[in-house]
């Protein structure tokens, strides 16, 4: 695994973006997203606090790439008690590669050659309706760590084994990875300008406060803390765009249009203690057995 990606670059280096699919969706409008029921949704900055610290770790390098899916089709896929979040009249999916690094226990240093590692998120947006919160769904973490695989899948949360590599090539980050079972990501990422004023999907899809899993048969809630996000549009560039077998491992249907990407130099995170969620009543699709 090779991680050398900087997280003290300067993204102002890296040269500007010649643009890409709507990377920002700033001609969307202004109005910031509701959820079907109404409901606001999702912030730039935290919406809690917390005292005890299970982890902190440093996000570097992240590319946030979303494709837009019908609602139904992820919704198939959530356990029951979550519902997924409609944004612009989409379920959105993201594949996001990073490095993190510092990865520790609240309380212990980072381990020299172990805390630093690629990483591959699959993930989408959702919501609880009887504790009021919304998050992230985490459809696979892919991860060359395999005591970290190891420990987090005890946990709930579902990592799985895969060696990847990142690294700065001209002014892009080029992710690689691949997996006999799990697929293969080869990617070359532009980061282009800031983008001063977040538009209010993108707001939306970065701006996630907590992360569910499911363990001992009941669903529970990890909330999260960082910084806002510092974001620039990005680009795809050159024939390095593969994330060929990575749709099929985790049960979803492969897109057929282009990402809307986009690029962070990275965030300082605390990781808090999961709470145990209530149960609830079935969700609109549950009870309906289509979009709401």
């Amino acid at each position: 695994m090779t991680a050398r990606l900087s997280s003290t670059s300067d993204p102002r280096a890296l040269p500007a973006s010649g643009g890409c699919r709507d990377h920002d969706r700033t001609t969307a409008r202004r109005r910031r997203p509701r959820t079907p029921g109404g409901g606001l949704m999702a912030s730039a900055a935290p919406p809690h606090a917390f005292r005890l610290v299970t982890s902190r770790q440093r996000w570097s390098a992240v590319t946030f790439l979303h494709w837009a899916f019908p609602p139904a089709t992820i919704q198939r896929h959530l356990p029951a008690g979550l519902e997924v979040d409609v944004i612009d009249g989409a379920a959105w999916v993201s594949l996001t590669p990073l490095v993190m690094q510092d990865v520790r226990a609240s309380v212990l240093p980072p381990v020299p050659g172990w805390s630093d590692f690629v990483e591959v998120n699959v993930r989408t947006y959702v919501r609880h309706g009887p504790s009021g919160t919304d998050g992230l769904w985490f459809f696979a973490l892919l991860c060359p760590r395999v005591a970290m695989v190891a420990a987090m899948r005890v946990l709930g949360l579902p990592y799985r084994v895969f060696p990847g590599t990142a690294e700065r090539s001209g002014g892009a980050a080029l992710y690689r990875g691949s997996h006999p079972r799990r697929g293969r990501i080869d990617l070359a990422v532009r980061p282009g300008e800031r983008i001063a004023e977040p538009s209010p999907w993108l707001v939306a899809v970065t701006g996630r406060w907590n992360a569910y899993l499911v363990r001992f048969g009941r669903l529970w809630r990890v909330p999260v803390t960082h910084p806002p996000w510092p974001l620039h549009g990005a680009t795809l560039v050159g024939a390095s765009r593969e994330v060929n077998g990575i749709w099929a491992s985790v049960g979803l249907p492969a897109p057929d249009t282009d990402p809307v990407v986009t690029w962070s130099p990275g965030v300082d995170a605390r990781v808090g203690v999961p709470r145990l969620l209530p149960r609830g009543h079935p969700s609109s699709f549950d009870r309906q057995g289509k979009d709401p």
